[in-house]
């Protein structure tokens, strides 16, 4: 039956919005809280406090002036989570420079497109990460850096960039070692600096992150200060942060993950960044939460999975965490369940959004209980407006009725950088976004995802959702992790398919996936196809990439067919 109320919700709270910049958040922390560990990089064997953060920051911006970079450059980051990246996202905001996220997986023609689309004049990069290693990339991509002077390259790839400064002490031609640009800042650029805080607005694009569908370039979605210093803070205020907490950052920050809920989140609130590692390893966040005795802990489930999975968890003490973030792609309830009870996150919450919106637009409450947690994704964050609607006609619905979700409000991204069709699609005349997602708004306001329109499987005419086959399929006990996704088929048009992670120790077949669901879900929900697999094809930030998955199966399926003729 359908409801009187449409599916139009605006959130609310009870702080109002603030206008400042991330450079004056900084300075008002370190002035409240100039003792308090502001960032431990675990890894690097780094700490430094509130006041000391301020300083380093404040020396950095001026170095960054005195090498010759002014307001409204851009500068690209290339590198794994350091305390570094830290340092230069605030160095960055504070001297007006716009910081270029850079997804340190890119290759060459990755690389190269997200400069030369952004006009980067600057960008600091890590020595290597992985298998990857930057400064022969660079070079592969500039060869002309060898024989340049640093700060003055001229590229034939790469016309805009003039300086590469790199993350070591080993000395390349070419590159300025990152501790030079400190070591640059002279007194004229520090008065440049002191100067230009008068100048800087709230509303300056201050950062651009690149967002990538299933097809095409990625769009480089541009967020001012005022989109990202208030969306941090409100997620710690849904998490119920107080200066005290000591927050694990184990997702990446080249994503709002990890640079606005987790780097502007803590410093709006004075808590503790804790850097773990370079890149998420399980054991390496389960040994920071006990050292570090961290009180909240960020990840997408996949992570929560692999730290709950770990051999050793039971040695590790975290009865100091409490609350945190999971977000990215649903959570199972039964990994919620063992977040709650086995790693003490009571007050953990579930966060939902995308770059686009700053990230986040809605989350749960610790109050809202296990069913809403993992059922929904909470209820609307505050000056936040939401509608879902009838895809094809515009029409808000009424609640209950599922349709796309579309966003408006204080973080609505300024646009994709210098590409206004793309932004023009995203984003209406009325400010209202598109997310692409599929969703139901209750009576009370709490939103369910129920999928993205791409993702629906249509079958021989019935709308299937991944998610719910999802689910059904975490109740099975073997069953570590497991993706569902529509693959072509000649019969129903698109038949569904299940890859699967299974717990250690345990076997399990395609018919024992089969027989758990017969009787169970409708038989046209039931994978046809099953695939067990050691791990998923997934972003650095931990998004599935289910696109690759199809693309993997529908060729393996029509290898099959070849051999079968």
């Amino acid at each position: 039956m359908a409801s009187d109320r449409s599916s139009y919700v605006c959130g609310t709270g009870a702080k109002p919005l603030v206008y400042s910049t991330i450079g004056d958040m900084l300075r008002s922390t370190a002035e409240k809280f100039p003792d308090r560990e502001a960032l431990v990089s675990v890894h690097q064997s780094l700490r430094y406090n509130y006041a000391d953060l301020d300083q380093l920051v404040d020396e950095y911006a001026a170095g960054l002036i005195a090498v010759g970079l002014k307001k409204g450059d851009r500068l690209g980051i290339w590198s794994p989570n350091n305390a570094e990246w830290i340092i230069t996202q605030f160095a960055t905001a504070r001297a007006g420079i716009i910081l270029v996220n850079i997804n340190p997986a890119y290759r060459l023609s990755e690389l190269e497109y997200a400069l030369n689309k952004t006009e980067c004049n600057a960008i600091i990069l890590a020595r290597r990460f992985k298998t990857s290693d930057y400064v022969t990339m660079i070079q592969e991509l500039a060869p002309e850096i060898s024989a340049s002077e640093p700060g003055k390259l001229k590229a034939e790839k790469l016309p805009y960039l003039r300086l590469v400064s790199v993350i070591d002490d080993e000395p390349q031609d070419g590159f300025l070692p990152f501790a030079d640009i400190a070591a640059a800042a002279n007194s004229e650029a520090k008065e440049k600096l002191e100067a230009l805080q008068g100048t800087l607005s709230p509303d300056d694009p201050i950062n651009i992150q690149f967002t990538s569908g299933t097809t095409g370039f990625p769009k480089g979605a541009t967020l001012s200060h005022h989109n990202i210093v208030n969306n941090g803070r409100f997620c710690g205020e849904r998490m119920k942060f107080k200066s005290g907490d000591r927050l694990c950052i184990p997702v990446p920050l080249y994503h709002c993950f990890g640079m606005v809920l987790g780097v502007l989140t803590c410093t709006a609130f004075g808590a503790t960044m804790i850097l773990p590692d370079e890149a998420f390893e399980p054991e390496s966040v389960l040994q920071a939460v006990q050292d570090e005795k961290c009180t909240a802990l960020y990840g997408v489930p996949t992570m929560f999975i692999a730290e709950l999975d770990h051999p050793q968890f039971a040695e590790f003490d975290l009865s100091s965490l409490r609350t945190g973030v999971m977000a990215g792609s649903p959570c199972p309830i039964e990994v919620m369940k063992r977040v709650i009870d086995e790693m003490h996150m009571v007050d953990v919450t579930i966060g939902y959004g995308m770059t686009e919106l700053s990230p986040l637009s809605f989350q749960t409450q610790p109050e809202d209980g296990l069913e809403k947690s993992v059922s929904t994704v909470g209820r609307a964050h505050p000056f936040v407006e939401t509608k879902v609607v009838d895809s094809e006609t515009g029409q808000v619905l009424p609640c209950g009725q599922q349709g796309e979700i579309m966003s408006r409000g204080y973080s609505v991204m300024i646009g994709y950088w210098n590409d206004e069709k793309r932004t023009s699609e995203a984003k209406d005349n009325e400010g209202w976004m598109h997310t692409g997602d599929l969703g139901v708004i209750d009576d009370e306001g709490y939103l369910s995802i129920t999928g993205r329109s791409k993702d629906m499987i249509i079958r021989g005419g019935e709308n299937v959702y991944p998610r719910e086959i999802e689910e059904f399929l975490y109740t099975h006990p073997d069953i570590g992790d497991v993706q569902v996704f529509g693959v072509p088929d000649e019969k129903y048009g698109e038949e569904i398919c299940a890859w699967i992670t299974v717990k250690s120790g345990v076997e399990l077949d395609e018919n024992g996936v089969r027989n758990f669901c017969q009787g169970q879900i409708a038989h046209f929900k039931i994978p046809k196809h099953v695939k067990f697999v050691d791990e998923f094809p997934m972003t650095v930030t931990g998004k599935i990439q289910k696109f690759i998955m199809r693309d993997i199966m529908a060729e393996e399926l029509d290898q099959r067919l070849a051999a079968n003729a």
